[in-house]
C-alpha cells in the first residue's frame, strides 16, 4: 500500500499530497495507526490539500490542528483546498501571550 498524503493533526479536516494526485485516485494516509483512504475528484497538486469532509461557504479549514482559513465557496470532499477557494483569518496573537 502506497501513502500518498500527510495528515498533520488528528483534529486536521484537510490532508496534505506528497505527491500530485489525478482525478478518480485514492489518497492514503494515516490517522493515528487507522490506515484511510479517500477518493480524489480532481487533480491535486504537490504538496497542496484534500478536503476530507464537505465544507459549506465560511466554514473554517483546519491544518496543523489550527485553523488556516474559511472557505469562499463550498467545497466538496475529496477536492482541492487552495487559494482560490479558502481565505486566511488572521489569528489574535495578543490573546495567546503568557501572562
Amino acid at each position: 500500500m502506497r501513502f500518498n498524503a500527510l495528515l498533520m493533526d488528528d483534529n486536521d479536516n484537510v490532508v496534505t499530497c506528497v505527491e500530485e494526485v489525478s482525478a478518480g485516485q485514492e489518497v492514503i494516509y494515516y490517522r493515528g495507526d487507522q490506515i484511510c483512504k479517500i477518493q480524489v475528484k480532481e487533480m491535486v497538486p504537490y504538496c497542496h490539500k484534500i478536503a476530507l469532509k464537505t465544507f459549506e461557504e465560511g466554514d473554517e479549514v483546519v491544518k496543523y490542528g489550527e485553523l488556516i482559513g474559511k472557505t469562499l465557496q463550498k467545497i466538496e470532499e475529496g477536492c482541492w483546498v487552495s487559494d482560490k477557494n479558502i481565505f486566511s483569518v488572521p489569528r489574535d496573537y495578543s490573546s495567546e501571550y503568557i501572562k
